[in-house]
């Protein structure tokens, strides 16, 4: 799914929101979870999953064409775990797929 993707579900979901409302929206959201997790907070979304930052440390790596060595430095990334609802979730649809018997609704 892409940020469009979601653009249009909420615009559909929401007779209401316009697609422009939607799309500032999506925006708002992702741009504030971005900012938390630069300033290096946690952010939990019950029933969903909780976004952080992991710290990569510095390491020697090595450059493929030339084969001599890299100092690569510390980096900061974002993580993302699932929470045990969309995981369970995730799991159950993925059965269901393989098995065949998908509900319909």
């Amino acid at each position: 799914m892409t940020r469009s993707d979601l653009v249009e579900e909420l615009a559909a979901r929401f007779g209401q929101l316009t697609h422009r409302d939607a799309e500032f929206a999506v925006k708002t959201l992702l741009d504030a979870m971005s900012d938390a997790l630069v300033r290096g907070h946690r952010i939990e979304l019950r029933g969903f999953g909780s976004f952080s930052i992991n710290r990569r440390p510095p390491r020697m790596g090595r450059n493929p064409r030339s084969g001599e060595s890299v100092a690569i430095p510390e980096k900061r990334v974002p993580h993302f775990k699932p929470g045990k609802a969309l995981r369970e979730a995730v799991d159950a649809r993925t059965q269901e797929l393989l098995s065949g018997s998908v509900p319909k609704g």
